[in-house]
């Protein structure tokens, strides 16, 4: 501790009137250059006493002074544990302030009391305090009370809820992160150590390493599921790439250049190796995602819920409550004793008896979080196979209809991004996060069987015998004892309830993924059938044609699924010609693909790929009929549709803006082309953008513009085999024909009739120009 150097009054010769400002600028002016004042306790008693109401410090600098002098080693820390907590009730009345204020920014004048603390030193003091103990050489340590603990925790939370600035400079002490998560194996200070953790990880610049924290195996394995809850939404700050809000930094182009930058796993996916070796992390967390819990009585129980997730933003703080509620219960069994404990509270009133649903709700979407960041991770198999072994997805489904779709909940908030911070109620949380899970879960696996129960595995089967045609081996390897049971499997359930919707629902968004994904891959008809039979392509039609719906993130997620359920299954374009039955109805479901093509052109890549197959199978009876009588594959076997198609696809992306939202519209571009030079039309499609341009007086535009586009596919895709193998499953056009097309379209060659260069003329080729390099 610095000593102050000099023991005479500052304030003297009338400056007397200055003397504030002096000291608050060398104050400040120390915490930059690490020199001279620090702290209150340099300065002389008297001083502070002065100039105390004058300033209006409240006298906390003076309590800084009392609390220093009584929290040295060896020294009785009831006296500070008192100064400690005069401290904290000033202190606390701004942080409450500021969250009922909903978090406006923080400022100098609108906290005083903890602009105040801060200034004179108060939270390094408090940390030197808490960490006193392990930087002392005595053998003998003395263990601090638990009170004294949680309350050094508590304001230097409140210090954080107000001032940015004190998060940051913990934040930026290693030491002192790391030794935080050793107080969290106290259970009396967990809930404390864990909030002020959260709020540390939320600013921290560089990414903690798991592994840097001491027995992080046995610290997790030491907490019971309530505390491992809590610290799942920790771990959710550890485990997730961080989210970069510029939009420039998102492209494909800023994200190749920056893994090329860092070959190397990143911290994020470093920490998730560290959180798969703790044994029995994964068993734990798919018990917690799927234990049962006790259901409210009332039919205001949804009301109860909106008007406490007005306040309650965190799982945290809920559990604050109910363990104070738990304490008043031990403590005495009479309603005053409650009524005037919660008296203090900010509330004024009882708890709710939902808050138990609630407590479960919000412990559930931190857990189901963590699960599906690890699904998506580079470990995906491993967690894959320890998911379905715990038998997560069978337990979610006995859940589904007591806790997680109970009641129909209203959800016109925002669509956010898998790392995007939500701010909704929890009841929308919990379904929010329960869906991205099952989409995560189904994409691209063979485990996604095991959303169906024993008999909807039947059905599958039954309909392959049908259809004459083999069962897909992922349906014949799937262990039926991990599937759902009960009377509907966890697939089923969502499309009943995706159909109870209202149309500009975003639970239909998330919804719509969830089915898509279990039908991306290898296209299986036996899959499209078993969700045509259940209606599923009427709701969609409905949806997008009839149904006054106007979220894009709704209806491009309608298209996708709309074009997996209907890609090369003959049956799925009869059953739309029977729905869409009249020209107005044709033209209405046109406009919507016409009104944002990088939302639709799943769908129209599947309507191409689907008439290129059935006018090959012109010897199939039904197939003919249905090509001669369908006025969707009527409309895109004119040439000059698929034409405008290619045109637009061409047109609204461009290197610099691809990103992995509009790329689709690049390999819709090219699945055309590749279809045109399988029947040798290729030269005509490239010659009609050659004249396209000419008649927009923009020579050379489009045919540079598409040039640079294979260019850069070129390098993207080469090198990524899980993308590759997407593209090739999904078109069922060998990933090789691909590179092959690419390569003939890129031909510098001028003479070649399939060479983008021949349709250029020489004053507008731009060619040369390097673009891929951000």
């Amino acid at each position: 501790m610095a000593t102050l150097a000099g023991s005479e009054d500052p304030c003297v010769g009338g400056k007397r009137r200055k003397c504030n400002g002096n000291i608050v600028t060398k104050f400040t002016a120390s915490n930059i250059t690490g020199q001279g004042f620090s702290r209150g306790t340099q300065l002389p008693g008297g001083l502070l006493q002065e100039r105390d109401k004058r300033a209006k410090w409240h006298g906390i600098p003076t309590l800084l002074q009392k609390l220093y002098e009584s929290s040295h080693p060896n020294s009785d820390l009831s006296h500070a544990h008192g100064f400690l907590k005069v401290l904290s009730s000033q202190l606390s009345v701004e942080a409450m302030s500021f969250v009922t204020e909903e978090r406006k920014t923080a400022q100098e004048s609108t906290f005083p009391n903890t602009y105040t603390f801060d200034l004179f030193g108060g939270v390094d003091l408090l940390v030197e305090i808490l960490m006193r103990h392990t930087l002392t050489m005595q053998k003998k340590k003395s263990k601090m009370n638990d009170d004294l603990v949680k309350d050094c925790l508590s304001v230097l939370y409140n210090c954080c809820i107000c001032m940015e600035e004190v998060t940051k400079s913990l934040a930026a002490r290693d030491d002192f992160v790391l030794f935080l998560f050793t107080l969290m194996t106290n259970k009396k200070t967990f809930l404390q150590t864990a909030t002020l953790i959260e709020d540390i990880l939320g600013v921290k610049k560089e990414m903690i390493q798991l592994e840097g924290i001491p027995d992080l195996s046995g610290l997790v394995q030491s907490f019971d599921q309530q505390q491992l809850a809590n610290f799942c939404r920790i771990l959710s700050v550890t485990i997730s790439e961080p989210d970069v809000g510029n939009d420039d930094k998102n492209t494909l182009l800023a994200k190749n250049a920056q893994q090329k930058r860092n070959a190397s796993p990143s911290r994020a996916e470093v920490n998730q190796v560290t959180l798969l070796n703790i044994p029995g992390f994964i068993e734990r967390l798919c018990k917690l995602a799927t234990r049962k819990v006790s259901e409210a009585t009332g039919d205001n129980f949804l009301q109860e819920l909106e008007d406490w997730y007005t306040w309650l933003d965190n799982a945290l703080v809920l559990d604050a409550l109910v363990q104070m509620a738990t304490e008043e219960a031990e403590q005495s069994s009479t309603e005053s004793s409650d009524e005037s404990s919660l008296a203090t509270s900010p509330l004024r009133h009882r708890l709710p008896q939902s808050m138990k649903i609630v407590h479960e709700i919000m412990y559930k979407v931190e857990v189901l979080y963590v699960l599906c960041v690890l699904l998506m991770g580079r470990q995906r198999n491993q967690v894959h196979k320890m998911l379905a072994e715990f038998r997560l997805i069978p337990g979610l489904n006995n859940l589904f209809d007591k806790l997680i779709w109970r009641k129909y909940t209203a959800a016109n908030h925002v669509v956010h991004g898998q790392n995007e911070n939500c701010d909704c109620s929890p009841e929308i949380s919990f379904k929010i996060q329960f869906l991205r899970l099952l989409q995560s879960f189904s994409d691209h696996h063979e485990n996604k069987y095991l959303l169906l129960n024993s008999q909807e595995l039947n059905e599958l089967s039954a309909i392959s015998m049908k259809a004459n045609i083999p069962e897909v081996e992922a349906l014949v390897n799937t262990d039926r004892s991990l599937a759902c049971d009960g009377k509907k499997g966890l697939l089923t359930r969502i499309l009943t309830v995706m159909k109870r919707e209202p149309p500009d629902s975003s639970f239909r968004f998330w919804q719509a993924r969830a089915v898509e994904s279990f039908l991306r891959g290898a296209t299986s008809y036996a899959d499209q059938m078993f969700l045509l039979k259940r209606g599923l392509l009427e709701h969609i039609l409905f949806c997008i044609i009839d149904s006054g719906c106007t979220s894009r993130d709704v209806l491009q997620s309608y298209f996708d699924l709309l074009g997996e359920l209907m890609k090369f299954n003959i049956d799925a374009f009869k059953r739309f010609n029977k729905y869409v039955n009249t020209p107005e109805k044709f033209q209405t479901f046109l406009t919507q693909i016409n009104s944002s093509l990088v939302d639709s052109n799943m769908l129209v890549r599947c309507i191409v790929l689907s008439l290129d197959r059935f006018e090959s199978q012109n010897e199939d009876v039904k197939v003919v009929e249905v090509l001669s009588e369908c006025c969707l594959l009527s409309y895109m076997a004119r040439v000059e549709n698929r034409l405008a198609f290619l045109f637009r696809l061409v047109n609204i992306i461009n290197v610099q803006t691809l990103t992995q939202e509009n790329v689709s519209c690049l390999n819709t571009s090219l699945v055309i082309s590749m279809l045109a030079r399988r029947k040798a039309k290729l030269p005509f499609y490239l010659n009609a953008l050659r004249e396209k341009e000419y008649a927009e007086k923009y020579p050379g535009c489009l045919l540079n513009n598409f040039h640079n586009l294979l260019r850069f596919w070129q390098r993207h895709y080469l090198n990524k085999d899980k993308d590759s193998t997407c593209l090739e499953n999904s078109s069922c056009i060998p990933f090789s024909y691909w590179k092959e097309t690419v390569s003939v379209l890129l031909g510098s060659d001028r003479t070649s009739l399939c060479a983008i260069a021949s349709y250029i003329d020489e004053p507008f080729m731009d060619l040369d120009r390097d673009l891929l390099e951000h």
